[in-house]
């Protein structure tokens, strides 16, 4: 007893003043009742002296900032304080086993034994192991002890000297095992104190609704379900469709019938009698004649001089639909030939008008916005996430800007270090050599800027800083470096020591220490606070390991340099941040470059810039291998387009000029199209630079080939001059151009419904695009056709036409390679009964695989696939993939409408005592409890809650008496304490209170003695404007969180569907509250994901702009076809199919698969990943399988389920008359009453 206390001192409290004494034993009245409120304030006897109490108050007081939001951990911890150092039996339970001197030559207590019962130290842990403290997110034992016993001197700075705790549940010896009355966590110390809440007390928290079950596969025999059904659905439709064909007997079954052509005889007769007077059938496939080795035999219509039809018919039996139908081609041939004769006979005139729409609507590309900004590109202004961070980052700022380097050890080993534990192993980033490498990049970092005035201490976030700390200097920014253990001071990092047991503690030890307890006092950063050993250290969790519980930091493969900048909504404000970012760039760019950089060393790095840069550069990488894969292309066009006949001729009927025309017509309209709607002030993204010209070449250059084929093939007449002519081709193939153009525009302009801006922006380029593309095809080409077909005519050279090529017969055109290829072998191959089955049964069995393969196909686009193959940023990616263990923070923002100095809005909001036990941060806890399916790794933060605790801990609000404004509570200057009046019931600050000293609370720095001051954690998170009272109103504020860790597409869009189930309920729980207390809807509230990278969003636009160019293609391969299928005069569906495939098939082939085939094999040498998956493979996929099914599976189909042949169809054209054009058009300067329509197109 004599040792612990130089006497024993007995204190009475009195009511009112007690000698001073009221304040010494102040948490003992408090929080040791009943022990102590029992005594009525009579005498309590101590074994301490007034020094020891101060002492020990001191110490509770410490503790309390931490703990005393639960009383229950609170009274037991200050019960067993008070009985282990003041108890005048202490020597019942205590063995003082170690006694030293002081200099002054008093001895003291340097090492006791604390005999405890069981029930008493697990009693006591359980009230407290639960107790958390806000602003941190983490529990208060872990701050207070870390993973250290509470005792251990050695590593824990809290303890005075070392107790070791003996449990036993009998005495030993002479001791008893102290075991005073315990109360838990969920039930009240008094009356006037409630038991603690969920967030410190689990056993406190309402039982949650059970886990839901995960979706069960559907299964069927122990195999997918839609596998088997889909095998299921393939052979019974195999076996059906082929019984149908080949065994089923004639004329038993209509659908059998239908599907092998068996019309009746009526139908049989009808086209009989349309087909009279025809020469010979347009299945006589060699009737037409084509002159280039890779041209088609292409016309949407048959040639007048094959298709003379009887008079006879006059379409009694016509529908409406079908005379109308012929109507309509009929006004569209009229229109067209008029159209082309215009343009045909004043070919310069409409060049020069061209010519002036392309310059005046391209003047508006100097009026274009380029976008891109990831967030403006792929999110929608009007989408949830939009808004939501517009709110965000014009309330608060946005986050951070984030600057970071992960540096891994390449060739070094493990290191086991010993100590009185048991040897440690540690990861190979904790030799030596390595951290004082990453010492000195961090310092090469932090040089940045520092000779010119632009360092890192201008634009960094340093949250302790305040007008009372002067301007920023370097050592008060944010830098989260595991040398912020050592305080930056490689001296302390040297620093060696020898524990009781003989074992060397070095560095390691320390850091050991510190990763365990952050908080702990000297682990403390320069900057004043603690470094996250989540965020500085990477690699040490297991495949599918969480935060949760005791990580093995010890276990690290990369140390991470974060280095946090303040980001600000005003981006004019942000040019230092961006120079300085630059730098660092470059810096680390030429250091991981030199032989600077240790062997030892592997080095990612990027800034909050990077991604946009690297965005920006990549387009501009592979300008070049766009321009090849244009001039590909283009070569490909203009030599496709020309005839080969001999080689006297080759310069002359070679198509390059015409075929380059055709080239710079798409270039114009895409000019037009960006022009157009830079005048609109429609943003522009670079990929409509990219991708439109492709597309409109694909979808635009067919129309080319048809117009030229048709009018190499079907030769100018005696009588016809080559306007005349051109016009007349105009009007055969203008209506099949006009039908597939309209289309392809309408696809795109549909598109333009989508919410997503580039997705929009790329469909509304691209549609208008087509459009003109369409217009200039049928004036300004039609006008160079002309003009190419007049030099042709007078035999002079192509490109060189000012000269005169020798004077030559015109030679006769043979077939092509192509045509002859599709005629002779491919045609009547792929028409052959067994084969037309056969292709039939393998596109189904594709259909069905690809059912089967559909829901599996996962969402999203994977960061790295944004960036070029040699990008920094791409090494970044792979390295934060691989070593980084806590995921982006997440905001519960409330907006504005609640009253917070109201008791009933604060419990609805705060998870301390008297909270609802499903207010906001109790359901954010509750959630954090299941990462697996909340995907939040640690509890929000509360302003709230840190307040009340601030307001109602003695010292820490404190004001200057002269002014009454705000002075921190460590200031050394007198300043007086605050009068904060309390409210009995809850003991938080009555209203008016509440609302006076909030702003001092925001502008307080957390210290040892008042650990819950808010300006570091809360000063940019709670909005408030004052009244002319001088008071606040507390409008939209947050509460922090962060997620668990997000590497794939998945895992961002999840954790944003779970945090907005989350917020949906805590916004729900709020409104009904407030409309039951008949104060109308309160505030909505809404949760902002930062911090999210690429994700979801690029991964959309990029898939439906992908759909989109699919559309667009497709329409391309099936439309040309499926109109020469339907004007065809075949007297069956396969006949059909036969002249449509031959006709039109080789067209489509050299026009749309082979123009893009080769541009698109020079994509796969893009340094773009994204070049290569979105704009090669998915590409040429797009072109294959457009092929594959307009070339192969159309034309099957159609013979087998096409309607019959229409009466009076419009395909049957009338017989040759010179003196009327097509469709019963005069000749240049008569009238449609001098030549009207014959008998079979006047449908009545």
């Amino acid at each position: 007893m004599q040792q612990l206390g130089e006497s024993r001192t007995v204190f009475r409290v009195l009511t009112g003043k007690s000698n001073g004494k009221k304040v010494i034993i102040h948490y003992s009245l408090i929080h040791l009742d009943p022990l102590v409120a029992r005594t009525n304030y009579e005498p309590v006897s101590t074994c301490c002296n007034t020094k020891q109490l101060q002492n020990l108050d001191t110490s509770i007081t410490m503790a309390a900032g931490f703990i005393q939001r639960c009383p229950a951990c609170m009274r037991n911890l200050a019960r067993h304080l008070c009985d282990m150092t003041c108890s005048p039996s202490q020597s019942r339970f205590i063995n003082v086993t170690e006694v030293e001197k002081s200099k002054e030559g008093k001895e003291f207590v340097n090492a006791l034994e604390l005999y405890v019962t069981d029930t008493y130290i697990s009693g006591t842990y359980n009230s407290c192991k639960q107790v958390s403290v806000p602003s941190t997110g983490q529990l208060a034992l872990d701050l207070m002890c870390g993973s250290h016993f509470m005792g251990d001197a050695h590593n824990n700075p809290f303890t005075p000297f070392q107790i070791t705790y003996v449990p036993t549940n009998t005495p030993v010896a002479e001791f008893i095992p102290l075991d005073p009355v315990i109360t838990p966590c969920n039930e009240s110390v008094s009356a006037n104190l409630p038991a603690c809440s969920c967030l410190d007390c689990e056993v406190s928290c309402p039982v949650p609704p059970p886990e839901p079950a995960p979706v069960a596969p559907f299964i069927i025999l122990g195999i997918d379900g839609v596998e088997v059904i889909m095998v299921i659905l393939f052979v019974v439709g195999t076996v059906l469709f082929l019984l149908a064909v080949f065994c089923w007997p004639s004329g038993k079954n209509a659908v059998v019938s239908y599907l092998r052509g068996e019309g009746s005889d009526d139908v049989r007769h009808v086209v009989g009698q349309r087909l009279a007077g025809i020469n010979h059938s347009r299945i006589a496939l060699g009737a037409d004649e084509e002159e280039s080795p890779l041209q088609s035999k292409r016309s949407s219509v048959v040639s007048a001089d094959e298709a003379m039809l009887s008079h006879r018919d006059t379409g009694r039996d016509a529908s409406f639909f079908q005379r109308l139908g012929a109507g309509t081609d009929s006004l569209m041939e009229r229109g067209f030939y008029s159209w082309g004769l215009v343009c045909a006979s004043r070919p310069w005139l409409i060049l020069f008008l061209g010519l002036c729409v392309v310059v005046g609507l391209g003047h508006g590309i100097k009026y274009m916005k380029m976008t891109t900004d990831p967030v403006e590109l792929w999110a929608s202004p009007h989408s949830r996430a939009r808004v939501e961070r517009e709110f965000f980052d014009s309330h608060f700022e946005p986050f951070y800007r984030t600057e970071q380097v992960i540096i891994s050890a390449v060739g070094l080993p493990s290191i086991v270090h010993n100590t009185s534990n048991g040897p440690i192993t540690f990861g190979p980033v904790y030799h030596r050599e390595f951290l004082l490498a990453v010492k000195k990049l961090q310092e090469k970092i932090e040089a940045i800027g520092a000779s010119d005035g632009g360092g890192l201490e201008k634009i960094c976030f340093a949250p302790l800083t305040s007008t009372f700390t002067g301007p920023t200097i370097i050592s008060q920014c944010t830098v989260q470096s595991i040398w912020g253990y050592f305080q930056d001071d490689v001296s302390l990092f040297n620093e060696t020591d020898t524990d009781a047991e003989g074992f060397t503690v070095d560095y390691l030890d320390h850091i050991k220490a510190c990763t365990q307890n952050a908080y702990n006092p000297n682990c403390m950063a320069q900057y004043g606070g603690p470094i996250d050993p989540a965020i500085a250290l990477g690699g040490f969790l297991d495949p599918g390991q969480t935060l949760v519980g005791e990580p093995h930091y010890e276990r690290a493969t990369a140390i991470i340099l974060t280095f946090l900048v303040n980001n600000h909504h005003n981006k004019t404000r942000l040019a230092p941040a961006l120079e300085w970012e630059r730098r660092f760039v470059e810096l680390l760019k030429n250091w991981t470059s030199s032989n600077e950089k240790p062997a030892f060393m592997d080095v990612a790095f990027t800034t909050e810039r990077s991604i946009e840069d690297e965005l920006d550069r990549e387009s501009q990488s592979d300008v070049s291998t766009i321009l090849v894969s244009y001039v590909i292309m283009f070569a490909y066009i203009a030599i496709a387009l020309g005839q080969l006949r001999t080689c006297s001729r080759l310069l002359i009927d070679s198509k390059v000029t015409l075929g380059l025309g055709g080239v710079l017509i798409v270039l114009a309209s895409v000019v037009c199209s960006v022009g157009f709607f830079g005048f609109l002030g429609v943003p522009a993204t670079l990929i409509i630079i990219e991708v439109i010209p492709f597309l409109v070449l694909a979808v635009g250059v067919d129309n080319i080939f048809i117009l030229v084929q048709t009018h190499q093939r079907e030769g100018r007449r005696s009588d016809e001059s080559h306007s005349e002519h051109v016009a007349r081709i105009l009007a055969m193939v203008g209506p099949s151009m006009l039908l597939t153009s309209t289309s392809e525009s309408c696809c795109f302009f549909l598109g333009a419904l989508s919410d997503m801006p580039a997705v929009r922006a790329f469909a509304l380029y691209a549609g208008m695009a087509l459009a003109i593309d369409f217009v200039f095809q049928v004036t300004c080409f039609v006008s160079l056709l002309t003009l190419d077909s007049i030099r042709q005519a007078g035999n002079r050279l192509d490109v060189c036409c000012f000269m005169q090529g020798p004077k030559t017969d015109p030679i006769d055109v043979s077939d092509g390679v192509l045509y002859k290829f599709f005629k002779a072998i491919y045609v009547p191959f792929l028409m052959m009964k067994g084969v037309r089955a056969g292709v039939m049964v393998v596109f189904y069995a594709w259909l069905c695989a690809s059912l089967v393969v559909v829901p599996r196909i996962g969402i999203g686009l994977d960061q790295e696939l944004s960036m070029p193959e040699d990008s920094f940023v791409l090494k970044y990616f792979q390295a934060m993939n691989s070593y980084l263990s806590i995921g982006p923070p997440m905001y519960f923002v409330v907006k504005d409408g609640l009253n917070y100095s109201d008791t009933m809005t604060q419990n609805m909001i705060c998870g301390g005592q008297h909270c609802n036990s499903d207010s906001l941060l109790t359901q954010v806890y509750v959630a954090s409890k299941r990462p697996a399916s909340s995907y939040i790794a640690r509890p929000a933060s509360s302003w709230l809650d840190d307040y009340i605790d601030w307001s109602t801990t003695t010292g820490c609000c404190k004001y200057f008496p002269n002014n009454m404004s705000f002075c921190p509570h460590d200031y050394n200057v007198d300043c007086n304490n605050c009068d904060i009046a309390q409210d009995k019931n809850t003991n938080r600050p009555i209203p008016m209170a509440f609302k006076k000293y909030l702003p001092f609370f925001l502008e307080d720095n957390p210290t040892e003695s008042c650990a819950k001051a808010g300006h570091a954690s809360y000063s940019s998170g709670v909005n408030y404007h004052l009244t002319d009272n001088n008071t606040t109103i507390v409008t939209a504020n947050y509460f922090a969180a962060f997620h668990t860790i997000l590497k794939t597409s998945s895992d961002y869009y999840e954790s944003i569907r779970a945090a907005r189930k989350l917020s949906d309920n805590i916004s729900l729980t709020i409104n009904t509250r407030l409309k039951a207390a008949g104060n109308g809807v309160g505030a909505r509230k809404g949760v902002v994901g930062e911090g999210a990278g690429l994700g979801e969003g690029s991964g959309a636009w990029i898939s439906r702009i992908a759909l989109a160019r699919a559309v667009g293609i497709s329409v391309e391969f099936c439309s040309h076809l499926v109109h020469s299928f339907a004007v065809s005069v075949g007297t069956t569906r396969v006949e059909r199919s036969s002249d449509a495939l031959v006709t039109m098939g080789s067209s489509v082939f050299s026009g749309i698969t082979l123009t893009k085939f080769g541009g698109i094999l020079v994509l796969g040498l893009a340094k773009s990943q994204i070049f290569k998956v979105f704009y090669f493979r998915m590409y040429l996929g797009i072109v294959l399988f457009g092929a594959a099914h307009g070339l192969i599976f159309l034309p099957v189909l159609l013979s087998y389920i096409a309607t019959k042949l229409r009466r009076n169809n419009n395909s049957t054209r009338k017989s040759k008359d010179k003196k009327e054009g097509v469709g019963g058009i005069g000749r240049a300067g008569k009238s449609c009453k001098e030549s009207p329509l014959p008998q079979w197109r006047s449908l009545k």
